[in-house]
C-alpha cells in the first residue's frame, strides 16, 4: 500500500529551504508519495495571471519536486478543476468560468468554475499541461471535492434537467480524463462527491483513482457529515467500476484551530489505517489543510506519529503513537512529556464556531456563562508554555492558546462589569463606580500584557517555516483585538468621568444583549442566524454561526452539544427573529434580552422549554445547502 501524504501550500507558501530539510525525514518514515494542494500557490506559465504575489516560481516548484524525488518520494500535484476554484474566478479574464451569476447574469465574485462553460476545458489543458512535468507519481489529481454548487450557471442546469445530475458530473470527468489520460498521467478525485451522487460511479471511466475521506475516528466506514453522520461504504461500486480506492484521514486543525485536536487525530489514523488494510486500498494519504493557524511543525508531529502505523504497528495507542512522532520530529528528550501534555490540550481545545467568533466580535461572550472555564485553560496553557525541554514550536503554541483562552476570561468578566456598573448607577450608588472601573482597568491591563506575548507567540508560529515578511492571520486577528480594547478602555473612561455612561454600548455588552442556548442534537451543516427587522420591512443578519463542533464526540448521529449565542442589540424594539439555514435541525432554548439590569424572555416561550427549528438531515441524494435562506424562522416576541 501506497504510503503518502499532502502539504495544503494553497493557504499559506511555506518556506521552499524548510520544505526542502523535510523530505527526507518523510523518507526515512516511509512515505513515498507527496501530494501538494495548490491553487494559486505556484506559477502556471499558461495562465500567468492566477498565481499571487508569494507563489513559487516554476524554478523554485521544480526544485521541490526533484528533491523529492531524489529522497525517494514522489509528487501528485492537486489541480482544483471545479470546487474550490475560487483561485480562477478570482482572476477578472476568468471570472466569466464561474457556475454563480448575478440576476442580470454576470458572473459573481465568488463561486466554482461551470464545467460547461466554454473557456473551461481549455482553462484545464493549461493548468494540466503546466503541471504535467511535476506528477512524478505518474498521477494528478483534480479535487473536484465539496462542489455544492453544482446546476446553478444556465447552462448546467439546463443539462441537468436533460440527463440528470449523475451524468452531468461523471460527463465532466469524462472529458477531464480525456484531458489527462493523453498525457501518460492516472486521474484523481476526492470521493465525497460520489457519497453524495452514487449513480454516477457505473460512469465514470475506469482507471481513476478516488481518495475517500473523512476526518474523525470510526469504527466501521466513514460517515458522512451532510447526512447526519450516516455511515457511506464506497468501496464496493469503485471496485466494481475498476476505480482504485484510497483511503485519507487528516493530521491537523479545522479552519481557526491553533492545535490540532491530538487524541481525534489519532483516531482518525488508525480508523483509516484499518480500513485500508480491510478495502485492500491502493494507498493511504494523510491530508493536512489550512495549517496557516499553527505551527507546521505540530502537524508533522501528527504524520510523524502516522509513521509507527507502518514502522511500528506494535504501538497502536495515543500516547505511544505520539511519543515516537514527537521523537521523529525533536528528538528523544521530552518526548514521552510532550506526547502526554499534546494530549492533555484537547480538554482546552480552541475548536468550533462558537469559540472562533470571538475572533471576529467579542459581544459573543455576553452570555451567562462566567469566566470560570476559560480561566482554567489560560492557567493549563501558561504552565505547559514554561515546560522545560518542550520543543519550541509546541511551546509557541501553547502560548499563543493561553491567550485565546485568557482572551475568553476577559472577556466574560468584562461583561458582568458592565452588567455592575450599571447596576450600581440604577441603584445610586455612584460612589462605587470608581472602585469596579479601577478594577476593570487593572484586569485591562494585565490582559494588555497577555495580547502581547500572545502576538510574540504568534509570529513565532508563523515565521519558523514562513515568509516573516507576511503578517500572519493569527497576528491580524491580535490586531484587531487590540482595537477592541482601545475602545474597551475608551468605554471604561467614560463610565469614570459619567456614571450614565455605562448604559451605552460597550465591546463586550450592547446596549441589550439578546441571549439563548443552542442545543446540538442531530449534528449535519446546520447554520443559526439573528436576525432584525429594518424599518422598510426587510431583514438583516446580525450574527450567525455554523452549529459543528470538529470534534470525535460530535461526529455521530446523536449529540449533546449545548453552546451559548450572544448578539449586541442596539434597539429592541424593533422585531428580532431566530433563523436556521443549512441541513439538519437544531433546537433553541433560555431565550433572554437584558441590558444588565432587566432580562425579558419571549411571551410564547418558556425560558426553559426547547424549541426545535429545522428537520431531519436527508440520509442520500445531493444536498441543497441553501445557506443563503432561511429555512425556518421564529419571531422574538418579548413581555
Amino acid at each position: 500500500m501506497i504510503r503518502a501524504f499532502q502539504w495544503d501550500l494553497a493557504r499559506q507558501v511555506e518556506r521552499l529551504d524548510f520544505l526542502l530539510t523535510q523530505l527526507p525525514r518523510y523518507a526515512d518514515w516511509g512515505y513515498n508519495e507527496l501530494y501538494l494542494h495548490l491553487e494559486d500557490a505556484v506559477a502556471y506559465p499558461s495562465l500567468p495571471g492566477v498565481a499571487r504575489a508569494d507563489a513559487y516560481t516554476t524554478r523554485e516548484f521544480e526544485k521541490l519536486v526533484t528533491t523529492a524525488t531524489r529522497a525517494g518520494i514522489k509528487v501528485v500535484p492537486i489541480v482544483n478543476l471545479l470546487g474550490h476554484t475560487q483561485y480562477l474566478v478570482k482572476t477578472p479574464e476568468l471570472r466569466d468560468l464561474n457556475e454563480l451569476r448575478a440576476p442580470d447574469g454576470t458572473p459573481l465574485e465568488r463561486g466554482q468554475i461551470c464545467p460547461l462553460h466554454p473557456r473551461t476545458l481549455e482553462v484545464a489543458d493549461k493548468l494540466l499541461r503546466d503541471m504535467a512535468p511535476f506528477c512524478t507519481a505518474g498521477k494528478v489529481h483534480v479535487g473536484l471535492d465539496e462542489s455544492f454548487h453544482l446546476g446553478k450557471h444556465p447552462l448546467s442546469r439546463a443539462e441537468i434537467a436533460r440527463i440528470g445530475l449523475a451524468s452531468h458530473f461523471s460527463n465532466y470527468v469524462s472529458r477531464l480524463h480525456s484531458l489527462v489520460q493523453p498525457r501518460g498521467l492516472r486521474m484523481g478525485i476526492w470521493a465525497d462527491m460520489l457519497a453524495f451522487i452514487p449513480e454516477a460511479i457505473p460512469q465514470l471511466p475506469r482507471g481513476l483513482v478516488a481518495y475517500d475521506w473523512y476526518y474523525y475516528p470510526f469504527n466501521r466506514h466513514p460517515r458522512v457529515e451532510l447526512f447526519n453522520f450516516a455511515e457511506c461504504d464506497l468501496a464496493p461500486a469503485l471496485a466494481a467500476q475498476g476505480i482504485a480506492y484510497w483511503g485519507c484521514p487528516m493530521n491537523g486543525s479545522f479552519r481557526y484551530e491553533p492545535l490540532p485536536v491530538f487524541a481525534d487525530r489519532l483516531g482518525n489514523l488508525r480508523s483509516w489505517w484499518k480500513r485500508c488494510r480491510q478495502t485492500h486500498a491502493e494507498g493511504f494519504l494523510v491530508t493536512s489543510w489550512e495549517p496557516n493557524r499553527l505551527a507546521l511543525e505540530m502537524t508533522t508531529v501528527v504524520d510523524a506519529a502516522a509513521a509507527s502505523l507502518w514502522l511500528d504497528p506494535q504501538t497502536d495507542d495515543n500516547v505511544g503513537m505520539l511519543t515516537k512522532g514527537f521523537e521523529r520530529v525533536f528528538g528523544k528528550s521530552g518526548a514521552r512529556e510532550a506526547a502526554r501534555a499534546a494530549l492533555r490540550c484537547d480538554d482546552h481545545a480552541f475548536t468550533g464556531y462558537a469559540k472562533w467568533e470571538l475572533n471576529d466580535r467579542w459581544d459573543a461572550a455576553g452570555g451567562p456563562e462566567g469566566p470560570a472555564r476559560a480561566a482554567r485553560g489560560a492557567r493549563f496553557f501558561t504552565r505547559l508554555a514554561k515546560q522545560k525541554n518542550l520543543p519550541a514550536p509546541f511551546a509557541a503554541s501553547a502560548t499563543f492558546n493561553s491567550y485565546l483562552s485568557a482572551r475568553e476570561a476577559f472577556l466574560r468578566t468584562a461583561v458582568r462589569t458592565v452588567q455592575k456598573l450599571r447596576l450600581l448607577h440604577a441603584q445610586g450608588q455612584n460612589q462605587f463606580v470608581t472602585y469596579y472601573v479601577t478594577k476593570a482597568r487593572i484586569h485591562l491591563d494585565t490582559f494588555e500584557l497577555k495580547l502581547r506575548s500572545g502576538r510574540v507567540s504568534a509570529r513565532a508560529m508563523w515565521r519558523r517555516t514562513r515568509d516573516p515578511k507576511i503578517i500572519s492571520p493569527n497576528e491580524l486577528i491580535l490586531r484587531q483585538d487590540d482595537v477592541r480594547l482601545r475602545a474597551w478602555k475608551r468605554w471604561l473612561a467614560a463610565v469614570a468621568k459619567k456614571p450614565a455612561h455605562a448604559f451605552a454600548a460597550s465591546p463586550v455588552h450592547g446596549r441589550w444583549q439578546l441571549s439563548f442556548v443552542v442545543h446540538n442534537f442531530a449534528p449535519a451543516l446546520q447554520k443559526i442566524l439573528v436576525e432584525q427587522q429594518a424599518a422598510d420591512g426587510t431583514w438583516t443578519t446580525l450574527a450567525a454561526r455554523f452549529t459543528i463542533e470538529f470534534r470525535a464526540q460530535v461526529a455521530r448521529p446523536r449529540a449533546n452539544i449545548r453552546r451559548e449565542f450572544s448578539i449586541s442589540i442596539d434597539d429592541p424594539s424593533r422585531p428580532l427573529r431566530i433563523a436556521l439555514r443549512g441541513v439538519g435541525e437544531i433546537a433553541v432554548s433560555n431565550v433572554v434580552i437584558t441590558d444588565g439590569l432587566t432580562a425579558s424572555h419571549p411571551s410564547h416561550w418558556p425560558a426553559r422549554s426547547r424549541r426545535p427549528l429545522g428537520s431531519t438531515a436527508p440520509q442520500s441524494g445531493f444536498p441543497d445547502l441553501r445557506l443563503d435562506q432561511n429555512r425556518e424562522e421564529v419571531l422574538l416576541d418579548f413581555l
